[in-house]
């Protein structure tokens, strides 16, 4: 089963609460001509097996691409030149225009790719097999990829983590409840250790000591030592109900975590690894971008149809856009630095 369909019981209470927090969508004008688009937004649909487009300019959904089915998760390639999105349950990966938002080309066969990543290095590109139970490892040539290696992980891996040297894949286990190292040398499990309930999404700190894991099962980020041969879990970081995505919020000390349950998202510090900050979320916040001013929080609201868009000065929601179901991976080329 997909993992759109695994989420703990404590994530299923937004659905009984998000209609008291949503806010009311923005109607938006008429779609601009191509040559008036900004920089678009993309917006993946995961159970509409398609990426919603948005013109940041007026916050208009341009158009909608079809993808496989069930995209959930993207990612740019090296050069810039090319986002990759992950169709989970078509086993294909579509590759889209950044700056035009034209499809380049689909690329098929590989495995179940729920989570993805490219190495710092940029000779590795790295899935995840959500419903598989397995990490693929494929050489990366700068335009294809060539399968080099599957792990099998256990059960249900979610989301990756590559450390700064392109050494060790990290990968959480959502239904076994593990954190799991892979060594890119060898390309086998380096060790793996029991997390909190569901853990999600991960994040590494400055210099490779530390690994952050979400628990979508809880209520907040457990914070592992790798720096040594064993890992140990150091601290919890407590932020709200269902902890699930991080984003690094562009100052190489601050990180957001969306808490999908309890509608909000949380500004962690880096360095004192407690909570400095929180803003509102309502619908399931879930995938997040931040733009490159600062100024502005994208956050996909899964529960409700819609891409949320969070003030970052004044804290309030100042508009949000109908999209597809099940919205889940948002992003922009004009970024914050991650």
């Amino acid at each position: 089963m997909n993992a759109y369909f695994r989420f703990p019981a404590v994530c299923l209470t937004a659905l009984l609460c998000f209609a008291a927090q949503a806010q009311t969508a923005v109607v938006a004008p008429a779609a601009p001509a191509p040559s008036a688009i900004a920089t678009p937004v993309f917006v993946l649909n995961s159970l509409e097996d398609s990426v919603s487009v948005i013109n940041p300019a007026n916050w208009t959904e341009i158009k909608r691409i079809d993808t496989g089915k069930q995209p959930h998760h993207l990612y740019l390639t090296p050069d810039e030149k090319s986002v990759i999105v992950a169709n989970a349950l078509s086993d294909s990966l579509t590759f889209i225009d950044p700056k035009t938002a034209e499809v380049q080309r689909t690329v098929r066969g590989v495995m179940d790719p729920y989570h993805l990543r490219f190495s710092p290095d940029m000779k590795w590109f790295v899935t995840a097999a959500n419903r598989l139970n397995h990490i693929d490892i494929y050489r990366w040539d700068g335009k294809a990829m060539t399968l080099a290696s599957r792990v099998a992980t256990g059960k249900t891996p979610s989301h990756l983590w590559i450390d700064s040297k392109s050494t060790t894949i990290y990968s959480t286990m959502q239904d076994s409840d593990e954190l799991v190292a892979v060594d890119l040398a060898t390309q086998s499990i380096k060790w793996r250790i029991k997390t909190g309930p569901t853990p999600a999404d991960l994040f590494g700190t400055a210099g490779d000591k530390q690994i952050l894991v979400a628990l979508t099962g809880g209520d907040g980020v457990e914070v592992y030592d790798v720096s040594g041969k064993t890992p140990h879990k150091t601290q919890f970081i407590k932020t709200a109900t269902g902890a699930h995505a991080f984003r690094a919020w562009g100052d190489q000390r601050h990180a957001l975590v969306s808490n999908r349950v309890a509608n909000t998202i949380s500004k962690l510090d880096l360095q004192t690894l407690t909570v400095v900050d929180s803003f509102p979320a309502p619908g399931g916040p879930d995938c997040m971008d931040v733009t490159r001013d600062g100024k502005q929080i994208l956050v996909t609201s899964r529960w409700i149809r819609k891409l949320t868009v969070i003030d970052v000065a004044s804290r309030k929601v100042v508009r949000q856009i109908n999209v597809g179901r099940s919205p889940h991976g948002v992003w922009t080329l004009d970024h914050a630095a991650r």
